[in-house]
């Protein structure tokens, strides 16, 4: 899995398998999202075998499914709530990481703490394309 961290709190990553999974618990972290809705690619494991994988390994576990145009300022608020009442480092994961980094983005300018316009040059330090955030906020956030 291709994970990037976004700050001390937060990681993005793609698909993990069960056994990256596994590997979180035993480094420490303590909450794993997953943003894919099941059946989106036919080699992905789906919520309930993450949920038991992070279960067992000791990881809090969010399945929190969203694509483009179904996110949703409830699963915003949803991700972020998540993020920051974990007590320790948090891995959100989708197909690329782009999803997960796209609602954290969103809920960080919503709270005032990141600008609408500092929206592409915050995914491209970290090598991510956020104008799905762009487009959103431009839509949702008036």
């Amino acid at each position: 899995m291709k994970r990037t961290t976004i700050d001390s709190k937060l990681s993005v990553a793609g698909q993990p398998s069960l056994g990256e999974i596994e590997a979180l618990g035993a480094e420490g972290v303590h909450l794993l999202i997953n943003n894919r809705p099941d059946g989106e690619e036919p080699s992905q494991p789906g919520a309930s075998a993450e949920r038991a994988a992070a279960e067992a390994a000791g990881l809090r576990y969010l399945d929190l499914p969203v694509t483009g145009p179904t996110l949703t300022r409830e699963a915003v608020e949803r991700f972020h709530a998540a993020v920051e009442a974990a007590p320790g480092p948090v891995v959100a994961h989708c197909r690329s990481g782009t999803r997960s980094l796209t609602l954290w983005v969103i809920g960080e300018v919503l709270a005032g703490r990141l600008g609408r316009d500092e929206v592409a040059a915050y995914g491209a330090r970290h090598g991510y394309d956020l104008s799905g955030a762009e487009r959103w906020l431009d839509a949702n956030a008036g």
